[in-house]
């Protein structure tokens, strides 16, 4: 009977310290940037690590050629590159908060985030 007692405790500490180590990496993440970039650099685009667009930058001979819809598929590109970096640095971040123990499903669920 102890001994399963011994084992909860146990399990409560790792879950405990589990806990804090994914709020260290969640503010780890918000301070991160990930870029992505289309069309040469005409479209440049920065994401926190949290996901948060923070920046999308445009050439001015982009916007000047007043093609709308190159600039929305160039957009669309530019955040998909930096999301999938985004998500990238949660996978990396939560092997290195598990010791490289591969957690089975974590890639998926965290692709989609």
């Amino acid at each position: 009977m102890f001994k399963n007692l011994t084992g909860f405790a146990q399990m409560l500490r790792s879950a405990s310290s589990l806990s804090q180590k994914i709020q260290e990496i969640k503010e780890r993440l918000a301070r991160e940037t990930a870029t992505g970039s289309a069309g040469g650099n005409l479209v440049h685009v920065e994401m926190s690590g949290d996901g948060r667009v923070k920046l999308v930058k445009l050439a001015p001979e982009l916007v000047a050629g007043n093609n709308v819809a190159s600039i929305e598929e160039l957009i669309s590109v530019a955040m998909n590159e930096a999301l999938a970096k985004v998500r990238k640095m949660h996978i990396d971040m939560m092997k290195e908060a598990t010791g490289g123990i591969d957690i089975p499903g974590l890639d998926s669920a965290l692709s989609s985030l």
